[in-house]
Order: structure tokens, then C-alpha cells, then sequence
């Protein structure tokens, strides 16, 4: 029996969701923004000459990398910093 585009379209969110070279695969992140973000976001992407995406991870590893490395690892606020 042939599948339908819903069950095709959630095994390939399936798949993506475990493919990946590290085995982290991706996440879908959708959410609205302001007109002017999208813009910066355009400018900056053009600027630096890579995608809106790569850009994107760029500035949240950044700061994701600096805060860690404020952090003491097994204190309460590493776990609170990683919901554990």
C-alpha cells in the first residue's frame, strides 16, 4: 500500500532527526521574528558570505561556548545551565 504525504514527510523528519556525520542529526526550529531581524539577519548572512543558517548556529555556539566556559562543571549551576 502506497503511503500518504504525512507518513512519507515524518519519516523523513524521522531521518533527519538521526542522520547527521556527529549522530546528532538536526531539529526543525520554526518561530516569527520581527521584519527588521529577518533583514539584519539577510545583511549580516550576505556580509559574512554564508547562509542564514550557518549564521544562525555561528552566534549560538559562540555564546553558548562562552557561557559553558564560565560554568564549574557538576556545580548547581552546570546543571541548571543544562536542565539536568
Amino acid at each position: 500500500m502506497a503511503k500518504t504525504t504525512a507518513q512519507r514527510q515524518a519519516q523523513y523528519r524521522a531521518r533527519r532527526q538521526t542522520a547527521g556525520q556527529d549522530g546528532n542529526g538536526e531539529r526543525q526550529l520554526s518561530t516569527w521574528v520581527s521584519t527588521g531581524t529577518v533583514l539584519g539577519l539577510a545583511r549580516l548572512a550576505r556580509r559574512y558570505g554564508v547562509t542564514k543558517r550557518e549564521l544562525i548556529e555561528g552566534l549560538i555556539k559562540i555564546e553558548d561556548d562562552r557561557v559553558i566556559a564560565t560554568l564549574e562543571l557538576d556545580t548547581p549551576e552546570w546543571d541548571e545551565y543544562f536542565g539536568s
